[in-house]
């Protein structure tokens, strides 16, 4: 490497390095060398091997150094092998989306604590940081720090950050009432099949914003000051979309009322982070929620999210499929107790923790551990419904579990057009399934052996974490390709499995 090149990349590394708020002595800790190591390397007087650039990648959570995106990462599983032991779940990811967009609400300074550490987030803050957002990881947590600049710059956005994300359709309620024209790159993420932002925009139209697709973004023009004269009902009671609303709301001066709202868990987090920010919401948990606004909001405001209901079934899906007794620890069973009692049908056995809060001051956790026994197809299908009933994100993990259950399960994905087929990935490592349509797949059990095998990881996260958990109840080495897509939503997963005794190692193609 030239001496130019070498400089470059330790002042990129030196950044990183403070980004993630680690001095020189952890970093050189991560990587097993000195201090003064790697003071030469920022100071870029030492060579660099392409297996120590990836080594640093990995440590600092950086691409820069990963070999980019032409080098994806990959996951080697060692399968057959019980878990075993005790796992916290971390914080919501689809919370911690909405409260970084929420954040842009604030003029003050907002601190996330104990935010989900992952690519969906690292991509929000890449587009926040673009358009002149300051965000910093306190040291030696992940705790972020949010500090707006007096107007934001989104002539200046990351167009390439904002389409590897869908969040970025959440900017629209915050903005609206920022600027009386304005733009947003097309948004991204999973891919799912067609997923309109339609009822974003039926609904947003009440605080006069009018959005056009034109050349890859949204236009979008807004009737600064205006607000709903009657209540606004959502044509689908979505997520993102009640997000997007509530957001609206916060700075309308006046009251929204919101029908056909979703009462989910991230929902709920946004809502009581608007009451931190001042924001009157009546009927938080229900389909009604009445926002009273404020036109402006300049406070320092600190919050937590609860915990990730679908992580917890994720751990909880790990642990059937291996035959483990684990404890799940800080499982937020409000958010799974349709799961948990369609499992109970299906025979599952468990024990329980008495309840206590989450940090939001408000979820309510227990501790539970699983208790390894035979299992039997539920009688009638496994389909989602909006909160209370079973998420449509934990749905996939019941494709794993009915491959433990005696009999044929059927597993119906109404909601998203392509998913279901990604399920059929799970017949590479044994499992016996029938695509019935784009929505419906049959699951006959017990799965007779898991087998070993190598998969391109499906580009949808929750069907690529229920392959990768198959391939922890196969004997031999299996390979999952290119995982980008599990990164996005789940924090260091491999490492905190094999805590519990499974052997899952990263690499790349070099």
């Amino acid at each position: 490497m030239s001496d130019d090149y070498l400089n470059r990349i330790g002042n990129l590394i030196r950044d990183a390095r403070r980004h993630k708020g680690m001095t020189q002595t952890d970093l050189a800790t991560s990587l097993g060398t000195s201090q003064s190591a790697v003071a030469r390397i920022e100071q870029g007087g030492q060579n660099l091997s392409l297996e120590m650039l990836a080594r640093i990648g990995e440590a600092l959570d950086s691409e820069f150094v990963s070999l980019g995106h032409s080098q994806p990462q990959h996951l080697r599983v060692v399968g057959g092998a019980q878990l075993s032991g005790s796992i916290e779940v971390k914080t919501s990811k689809n919370a911690a989306v909405a409260l970084l967009c929420a954040a842009l609400l604030n003029k003050g300074r907002t601190t996330l604590r104990s935010l989900a550490r992952i690519e969906e987030v690292n991509r929000i803050i890449e587009v926040l940081g673009s358009i002149g957002v300051k965000t910093r990881w306190l040291p030696g947590s992940s705790d972020l720090e949010i500090i707006p600049p007096a107007r934001v710059d989104l002539d200046a956005i990351d167009v390439d950050a904002a389409r590897r994300t869908r969040t970025v359709i959440m900017f629209l309620g915050p903005l609206l009432h920022e600027f009386d024209s304005f733009r947003l790159p097309y948004a991204g993420g999973c891919d799912l099949g067609t997923r309109t932002i339609e009822p974003h925009l039926i609904a947003l139209r009440h605080f006069g914003l009018n959005v056009v697709a034109t050349h890859g973004f949204y236009d979008c023009s807004a009737d600064i000051g205006a607000g709903p004269a009657k209540p606004i009902v959502l044509t689908e009671r979505g997520d993102t979309v009640t997000e997007n609303v509530l957001m609206a709301a916060a700075r309308h001066d006046g009251v929204t009322v919101l029908r056909n709202a979703s009462s989910n868990y991230m929902v709920q987090d946004l809502c009581f982070f608007l009451q931190k920010l001042g924001v009157q919401i009546d009927g938080i948990g229900t389909t009604t929620l009445t926002v009273h606004g404020k036109r402006e909001i300049d406070v320092d405001v600190e919050y937590q999210p609860s915990e990730d209901p679908i992580e917890a079934m994720s751990l909880l899906a790990a642990a059937v499929v291996t035959d483990s007794a684990i404890t799940i620890k800080r499982v937020p069973i409000e958010f799974l107790e349709i799961e948990m009692a369609t499992l109970e049908t299906m025979g599952m056995q468990y024990e329980v923790t008495p309840e206590y809060t989450s940090a939001n001051g408000h979820t309510r956790l227990v501790d539970l551990t699983t208790v390894p026994g035979p299992l039997k197809a539920p009688a009638d299908k496994i389909h989602p419904m909006p909160f209370p009933g079973l998420n449509i994100d934990n749905l996939p993990f019941f494709a794993l579990i009915a491959a433990k259950a005696d009999g044929t399960t059927m597993i119906h994905d109404w909601v998203y057009e392509n998913r279901a087929i990604y399920l059929t990935e799970l017949t590479k490592i044994g499992v016996r399934v029938q695509l019935l349509d784009p929505h419906r797949v049959m699951i006959s059990g017990p799965t007779p052996k898991f087998r070993a095998a190598e998969v391109v990881c499906p580009p949808a996260l929750r069907p690529g974490v229920v392959v990768l958990l198959a391939m922890l109840a196969a004997p031999g080495t299996s390979v999952l390709r290119n995982v980008y897509v599990i990164n996005r939503g789940y924090e260091d997963l491999a490492q905190r499995l094999n805590a519990l005794g499974a052997t899952i190692e990263t690499f790349r193609d070099i």
